[in-house]
């Protein structure tokens, strides 16, 4: 798959605010048929930050919801500014 094929958007709640600020992680609504593998070089790929875990959970509504956790040496609220989500 390429990498537009499975992120498919980044979601902005309060709680991935949170996330962003606090934990240096990055929440993404990805391809249900995603591995973490494919998350991973995705998000290396696209935003050029270098992803030290990857956590997913399919949600009530049936869709995949990934929890990018970023290298120290990367901020989580850079990668948001340019996605225009903070």
């Amino acid at each position: 798959m390429k990498p537009h094929e499975i992120i498919l958007y980044p979601l902005m709640t309060e709680s991935a605010t949170r996330l962003i600020e606090e934990e240096n992680k990055l929440v993404f609504i990805v391809n249900i048929k995603a591995r973490k593998a494919d998350i991973k070089r995705a998000v290396e790929e696209l935003y050029n930050v270098k992803v030290s875990k990857v956590n997913v959970l399919i949600t009530p509504k049936g869709q995949k919801k990934a929890f990018v956790k970023l290298h120290p040496d990367y901020k989580a609220t850079d990668v948001a500014i340019k996605l225009g989500i903070l």
